[in-house]
């Protein structure tokens, strides 16, 4: 009978916990949406319109996500996003360089997810519910020095957010496994690195693209219009490419565009007064 109880009471508190964890709808609705509007310049600290998310380049491969309720996360935060004192509610981080991380980040941040895991061997597990907002990950590989692998060191960080996937690769070191595609589920917003040599080869990036199908891709990593332009070269028969010298725009579900499209954004720090 003891036994008998304590089965019931693992199973009841499993099933809770199961509960508890909200699902990921990029994962159960892994097909393409429609929609994605491109709106006017905004600044960052400008009100989000409604059932939209905006998106600032700020440095690097640091990007800052905004929602109209309020919501904000800065991805592979290093610690200087400009003159501006801006505290985000999440900030995310990334092993392989110290330009993707801090190891002192603001302490008034609510939320500093590390991609990597701190504790030990394995994959760290983000799972980060914040009013209508989800943040998860799924860990990648990446090298280290002398040749080497640090297991798990990079996270591919996904915010669900407004009906929106958006997913922020990282530091990418190799294409992704099938099941971490599928852990991905639909993306469709998507940063990756594109400088074809600390991170993965350009044709390797333009292969990952590809399969994802993501409406809008953001090419971030880039060390020089050399770079980036090869990046573009790769992609300019299956996608459309704008780029307008824009450092953020606007991103709607409802719109996204019927061609998938290269979205190049210019990185900016932000100002302590928007013009």
């Amino acid at each position: 009978m003891l036994r008998l109880a304590l089965a019931a009471l693992v199973a009841t508190t499993a099933a809770a916990t199961a509960q508890e964890r909200r699902m990921s709808h990029c994962i159960a609705i892994a097909d393409a949406a429609p929609g994605l509007q491109y709106l006017h310049k905004a600044a960052y600290s400008d009100p989000v319109p409604d059932f939209s998310v905006r998106i600032t380049y700020i440095d690097h491969s640091m990007f800052l996500i905004q929602s109209p309720a309020g919501f904000s996360a800065i991805t592979d935060y290093n610690g200087y996003i400009g003159s501006q004192d801006f505290v985000p509610d999440v900030v995310t981080m990334n092993h392989a360089h110290s330009s993707h991380w801090t190891s002192q980040p603001d302490e008034r941040i609510p939320h500093v997810l590390k991609g990597w895991n701190d504790e030990g061997s394995g994959p760290v597990d983000h799972h980060v519910v914040l009013d209508d907002v989800l943040i998860r990950n799924v860990s990648t590989d990446i090298r280290s020095g002398f040749g080497g692998r640090e297991d798990d060191g990079n996270s591919i960080f996904v915010f669900e957010v407004e009906g929106l996937c958006i997913g922020h690769m990282g530091h990418l070191h190799h294409e992704p496994s099938e099941e971490q595609y599928a852990a991905l589920g639909r993306l469709d917003v998507l940063m990756i690195a594109v400088d074809g040599g600390m991170t993965i080869p350009v044709e390797v990036a333009a292969r990952v693209v590809e399969r994802l199908k993501s409406s809008v891709v953001i090419p971030m990593h880039w060390f020089g219009r050399g770079t980036l332009d090869r990046f573009l070269s790769n992609m300019s028969e299956a996608f459309d490419i704008r780029d307008e010298g824009q450092s953020d725009y606007i991103v709607s579900l409802r719109d996204l565009p019927s061609r998938p499209t290269v979205m190049v954004l210019q990185p900016r720090f932000l100002p302590v007064f928007e013009e």
